[in-house]
């Protein structure tokens, strides 16, 4: 019997959906390790929704992304020793902060440049790596400092199996048009003409995107232009991820919705300009090892993801865009050809 056995956790990402989302094999770890511990995940507002349906989570505690000075300091007294291990796959003072409080067994990554008191919120840590340790490697580095055996699996959220969109029994792909920012984008033409090619293959096209007004437009654009199945906005994220599941393809930028259905084991296509691969690109189902899947350079193809890479002596920059900021463009991303997209489908 572990001497952990039974105990209760508390896992702590104070980041976006992504970063929530590749937090996930920690927490599967946990439940192997120890069936029967209390696991519970603290998230910010918002980001709940990937671990919908998520069967190694006993609870999901909320956090506003900002509070006023008393809602913060009662919810740090809920919080107050309540666990006996807290831990954080990523390196934020915030996170640190919360698991000092929440249990006496704090856990987590620290920066080189972290200042001292930050460092000291942990009792039992690790050097963060930013550049060459992909983040799901990084977040299973805090359970050695605690004795807990790896495991590499990414686990979607599920809203109960279901396909929608009258979909089940049709061969249909999904493309996700709309990151997050400017800069991790592909041009819209660009998924017109995908779109209109993977029709002419036989196959029903569906879009996927969020409920934010703008997304919606650039969305129900591609849609108009080429008669694809629009559910931009009609779906939550536990939705989307049955969605993935029972597709045959799916194309994306590099965003959360790209690392869902690399979990959920579909042939997956993942658009990458300055984004640092190793780091950051989709986890193929059923991979495991130390050492990440993917390298710095170059277009790539592991278990059931295809990594393509804009091209450029530049690539990857690790920078926001080409004027280096969030809503600029990335030349290597722009001048991604369909043929080359196309070409990595031809592969699956």
């Amino acid at each position: 019997m572990s001497p952990l056995a039974g105990k209760r956790y508390l896992v702590v990402c104070t980041l976006r959906i992504g970063d929530v989302l590749l937090t996930t094999p920690v927490i599967h770890a946990i439940r192997q390790y120890d069936p029967s511990a209390r696991i519970d995940v603290l998230v910010l507002e918002g980001m709940s929704g990937i671990l919908e349906g998520n069967p190694d989570i006993d609870h999901i505690r909320v956090t506003p992304h900002r509070s006023g000075f008393l809602g913060r300091m009662k919810e740090l007294a809920t919080l107050w020793r309540r666990y006996d291990v807290a831990l954080t796959p990523v390196s934020s003072d915030r996170a640190r902060w919360y698991c000092f409080i929440a249990a006496k067994t704090a856990v987590g990554p620290y920066n080189p440049h972290s200042a001292w008191l930050s460092v000291r919120l942990l009792k039992r840590r690790v050097l963060f790596d930013d550049l060459q340790t992909h983040t799901v490697v990084m977040g299973l580095r805090v359970l050695d400092l605690l004795g807990i055996p790896r495991l590499y699996k990414v686990v979607p959220p599920t809203a109960g199996g279901a396909v929608p969109g009258g979909l089940e029994g049709h061969p249909y792909a999904v493309l996700h048009p709309y990151p997050k920012f400017r800069y991790k984008m592909w041009p819209q033409s660009h998924w017109v003409a995908l779109a209109r090619h993977l029709q002419e293959r036989g196959m029903t096209v569906v879009l996927s995107g969020g409920a934010e007004a703008e997304e919606m437009r650039y969305v129900r654009e591609i849609a108009q232009s080429c008669e694809a199945l629009n559910l931009c906005g009609a779906l939550s994220l536990a939705q989307v991820a049955d969605l993935l599941a029972g597709a045959q393809l799916f194309v994306g930028p590099d965003t959360g919705i790209t690392h869902v259905a690399a979990a959920s084991g579909i042939p997956t296509i993942a658009l990458f300009g300055p984004s640092n691969p190793v780091k950051w690109g989709p986890w193929p189902s059923g991979y495991s090892g130390e050492k990440g899947p993917w390298a710095m350079k170059g277009s790539q193809h592991v278990g059931n993801v295809s990594l393509i890479q804009g091209e450029g002596d530049c690539v990857p920059c690790r920078e926001e865009g080409c004027d280096r900021h969030r809503d600029s463009y990335s030349r290597c991303l722009d001048s991604l050809t369909v043929s080359k997209v196309l070409a990595a489908i031809e592969r699956t």
